[in-house]
């Protein structure tokens, strides 16, 4: 409940004179975050460029949006895991919300899918990918005490937000990127072309075969 009342902005004992339910103020916060959420990402998603730039921007606008606020990671975690006795209450606008989500969830597959299709991407399942995504962005801002234990530091410095984001993008680079596709986001954008394979180190020091004389 305190990181409800701190996320709608209400003392604990305001909550109730606003809302009839603990199921009602669950949704009306949920519908806070998503829509945090959306400001972020829908207009990274929505501009022109190819899949890894689309991905590199939004990876950039999801991690803002949970970056923002401390609660935002843990109350959508929750809701996509734990909202069993909310979905059993019914409340108002439960259905709306759970809608957006499954929007965000289906705009980040149908990009990766494009991707495949295109030749920018390996042949990844889409759907693992997007869970992939979601483990490395809100479970970890999710973490709380636990996620700064296995960091070392805090979760939500600007250095640990921008650290993050770099190694959320190189790992989706290296898992995702086509050999074959299109050229890759500079360095600057956080997804860096790989370049070419290297020889091995055994490879570097066996003797070279001199042609028959």
């Amino acid at each position: 409940m305190r990181e409800v009342a701190l996320a709608a902005g209400l003392g604990k004992s305001s909550l109730f004179h606003h809302f009839g339910t603990k199921a009602e103020l669950y949704v009306a916060v949920i519908e806070r975050v998503i829509a945090r959420i959306e400001v972020h990402v829908l207009p990274a998603l929505a501009r022109p460029g190819s899949a890894l730039a689309q991905i590199d921007r939004a990876v950039d606008a999801l991690i803002d949006a949970l970056a923002e606020h401390p609660t935002t990671a843990r109350l959508l975690l929750r809701s996509l895991v734990e909202d069993d006795a909310v979905a059993a209450a019914e409340p108002p606008g439960l259905a709306t919300v759970e809608a957006r989500i499954q929007t965000l969830v289906a705009r980040f597959t149908e990009l990766l899918r494009a991707g495949v299709a295109a030749g920018e991407l390996r042949a990844v399942h889409a759907p693992d990918a997007v869970q992939t995504l979601i483990g490395s962005t809100v479970y970890h801002f999710a973490s709380g005490e636990f996620g700064e234990a296995v960091l070392g530091g805090a979760l939500f410095s600007a250095e640990a937000v921008a650290r993050r984001k770099r190694e959320v993008k190189e790992l989706l680079l290296h898992g995702l990127a086509s050999p074959q596709g299109s050229p890759r986001p500079p360095r600057s954008t956080g997804l860096v072309p790989r370049s070419e394979p290297q020889a091995s180190e055994e490879e570097s020091c066996a003797p070279k075969e001199r042609p028959p004389s």
